[in-house]
């Protein structure tokens, strides 16, 4: 008895989600370790100076994208890499504290979150803790109900002040097909489902 495509990818994203690797969310926060990850609202970040257990503190990225850090007060930290945003810390904080040795890690991943709205079965925000694609995202709303016009899907994406939209169509992609339109989402992204 063969099943149809549709029921096929409907089963292997739903496997996706369900069975996903056991260290996902581990990597996740090992990648916004790295230096190159930017911080964004939300994100719990650990400063910690080394040897200064007054100076060692767990901070929420605040929604305006600033934290406040004692002795150096506000500080911008949305928007700027790890490793930005650390070398920014520690020369500020250099004049109160000579030679400083700090380490900054995001502990917690909470600003990577994209939107599905639309004729989707579970529609809502989903924080991401790992590279998430299209059709991933659409099986974690749920998967498509059965008024949705699958050829009609479009992503919004806000970037350098402009707004760009993205067309999807459900069918091809799960068919193989036009699969460069099932692209790697990004914090903030919108999925419209018509």
């Amino acid at each position: 008895m063969s099943l149809p495509l549709r029921m096929l990818t409907a089963l292997a994203l739903a496997c996706l989600l369900i069975c996903p690797p056991a260290d996902a969310a581990e990597a996740a926060v090992s990648a916004a370790s790295g230096s190159d990850y930017v911080i964004g609202p939300g994100d719990l970040l650990l400063i910690s100076v080394w040897k200064d257990e007054a100076l060692t503190r767990q901070l929420v990225v605040l929604p305006d994208g600033k934290i406040s850090f004692p002795l150096v007060g506000q500080i911008q930290a949305a928007g700027r890499t790890l490793s930005e945003f650390s070398s920014e810390l520690e020369k500020r904080l250099e004049r109160f504290v000579p030679g400083v040795d700090l380490s900054v890690v995001v502990q917690q991943v909470n600003s990577l979150i994209v939107y599905v709205i639309g004729r989707v079965n579970n529609p809502g925000r989903f924080v991401l803790n790992t590279e998430v694609n299209v059709l991933q995202a659409l099986a974690m709303a749920g998967g498509l109900n059965p008024f949705a016009k699958r050829g009609d899907i479009k992503i919004f994406r806000h970037e350098g002040g402009t707004t760009r939209i993205f067309g999807f169509d459900y069918d091809k992609v799960s068919a193989g097909e036009e699969l460069r339109q099932n692209m790697t989402l990004r914090r903030g992204d919108v999925i419209v489902v018509p």
